[in-house]
């Protein structure tokens, strides 16, 4: 064999010649070889040791026996390889391997090679003709022997430290006393002199040095056609590995952006925890300070109204008349001056503070931070609603009204996310809501619109924590839809009519004569253009359908004629 059919059948040509004799499953020097499909290659015995499993194939047309395959995992690459129906011995033995491991059992001190002839006698000399070893004893009776007298014998000792291959003959597995020195054609494999007379008969065979250069050239070929798939997959594992380190540069590269930033930040949260718990600080001071004055506020009215009260008290139970009316300007005029003292009979300072951590608390460092101090307390009873909306709607249009929150003391508050509720629905059907959008200003205002569509009475409320606000629960009245006016907008009935007497007006006016209608300058007249079938002034409005619709029907057609 040549020796492309060497790089061929060996794992890797540049690994060390060391690993390539040595099995990767057991770890000792290959005894018998066997190729695996995946041109792997292990002892057999290690093969042997290996799991078989079952595969489910499907049977072939006249095909009798089991429908699964018996297969085993290469330990390389997985690959599934079916065992050969006569067992794993039947897999193709690594000639090149067992000849690499016959030289490199020459190089050790302790090797010991037996007679191929005698297999007794310890090998001294080799025959390349015939490929055989052979002791002292049988290599001198080689050269005696007529039909090999003409063969040179090698010492093995020459051998060692040579890289050059040294020939075997390879026997045959069904007749092991012949070599293979035949290829049959037809069945694609080496055979013997015997297959070829017993079970090769009638086959295209030939001497494998007529058909070498055949199946040499063609395996060249498919070996110059899979080399550049190696040159493409290196250059892709290289750009792979290129890649992985871009990727290990950029994660570091992200790992310090990220701990920088997290540093960073961490600063600004402790930045503003300090700020909070400063204002928090100065907040507990001017609560103190505050209640601490009023306390003393208080407590100072509270002694002069001790006094006031202990001395008029002793007066009237131990003082005669006379001291008594002696006194009184002053104890009525002291009196009458504590009573008139004003003081506040609540706590001036509360314990409404909150800490909203959803509240943006603006930038701190250059980062967004979020929890603000609130002082200001919400007081439900203070809220206001406002809007006409609150109590008059439109059937099909939008109406709008509006909840106003403020603290204790009545003052508006600054903030929004309080928690509302809300409901409308008709007096007489219940299950008849009105679906209510609540939209937050984030000013302590809130906006809230709906659209009924149907008219009638409406109940409404709105709470703030639980509780009602000012003005819940309300009324609403929804009325039917915008109605136009049936009549004219006329100066008067008599100039719109044409002089006529029955001819009413919705403004109620009269002129003499038996005129039913207005006239300019009578009674009942506006003074103005209005309209004939309600009376009002504003041309652009809705009718309010105060006059009987005969009466418009004939305006309408005396005004027609």
């Amino acid at each position: 064999m040549s020796a492309s059919q060497e790089s061929t059948f060996v794992p890797s040509s540049k690994s060390p010649k060391s690993c390539r004799t040595k099995c990767s499953i057991c770890k000792n020097t290959y005894t018998d070889p066997r190729i695996l499909p995946c041109l792997h290659t292990f002892c057999l015995d290690c093969l042997r040791g290996l799991e078989q499993f079952s595969i489910p194939r499907t049977q072939r047309e006249g095909e009798s026996g089991s429908l699964d395959w018996t297969c085993i995992l290469c330990p390389a690459c997985d690959y599934e390889v079916n065992v050969p129906a006569a067992g794993l011995r039947e897999l193709t033995c690594n000639h090149l391997i067992q000849n690499e491991v016959f030289l490199d059992s020459l190089k050790r001190p302790d090797y010991r090679i037996v007679c191929d002839l005698c297999n007794d006698g310890n090998a001294e000399r080799r025959c390349h003709i015939c490929s055989t070893n052979l002791c002292d004893f049988c290599s001198k009776a080689h050269r005696r022997q007529k039909m090999t007298a003409s063969h040179n014998t090698v010492a093995l000792t020459d051998l060692q430290g040579g890289n050059e291959r040294v020939n075997k003959s390879v026997m045959c597995f069904v007749h092991p006393a012949e070599e293979l020195r035949l290829f049959c054609e037809t069945c694609d494999c080496s055979v013997c002199r015997d297959c070829c007379v017993v079970d090769h008969r009638d086959h295209n065979c030939d001497f494998v040095a007529s058909v070498i250069n055949k199946y040499g050239s063609f395996i060249r070929q498919l070996l110059k056609q899979t080399q550049p798939h190696i040159a493409g997959l290196q250059e892709t594992l290289q750009k792979i590995a290129d890649t992985r380190q871009l990727v290990q540069k950029r994660l570091r590269t992200l790992t310090e952006e990220i701990n920088k930033f997290t540093e960073d930040y961490i600063k600004a949260l402790e930045k503003h925890r300090s700020s909070l718990l400063k204002e928090l600080e100065e907040l507990r001071i001017q609560k103190e300070n505050s209640l601490n004055l009023q306390q003393i506020q208080l407590q100072q009215i509270l002694a002069d109204m001790t006094t006031g009260v202990d001395f008029t008290e002793h007066l009237l139970t131990s003082g005669s008349p006379v001291e008594i009316l002696l006194t009184k300007g002053v104890v009525v005029n002291r009196l009458k001056l504590l009573n008139k003292t004003s003081y506040s009979t609540q706590p001036r300072e509360d314990d409404g503070i909150q800490f909203q951590q959803q509240e943006k608390a603006g930038q701190c460092n250059g980062f967004e931070v979020f929890g603000i101090i609130v002082t200001k307390t919400l007081d439900p009873s203070k809220c206001l609603l406002q809007g006409e909306g609150l109590h008059v709607a439109r059937q099909d249009q939008p109406s709008v009204f509006v909840l106003v929150c403020n603290d204790q003391s009545g003052q508006q508050i600054g903030r929004g996310g309080e928690p509302i509720q809300v409901s409308i629905c008709n007096k007489k059907n219940k299950e008849c809501t009105l679906k209510t959008i609540l939209h937050d200003n984030h000013d302590g205002t809130y906006r809230f619109m709906y659209t009924p569509r149907v008219s009638g009475l409406y109940e409404g409320y709105v709470c703030v924590k639980g509780q009602h606000v000012q003005g819940s629960p309300f009324t609403i009245t929804v009325t039917s839809k915008f109605r136009k006016h049936t009549g004219i907008f006329h100066c008067c009935t008599f100039c719109s009519s044409g002089g006529q007497k029955d001819v009413r007006c919705g403004c109620g006016g009269t002129m003499p004569g038996r005129y039913q209608g207005c006239g300019h300058g009578h009674k009942g007249h506006p003074g103005q253009p209005h309209w004939s079938c309600c009376g009002k002034l504003t041309e652009h409005s809705e009718c309010s359908g105060t006059i009987n619709s005969n009466c418009y029907q004939s305006l309408v057609r005396t005004v027609a004629l």
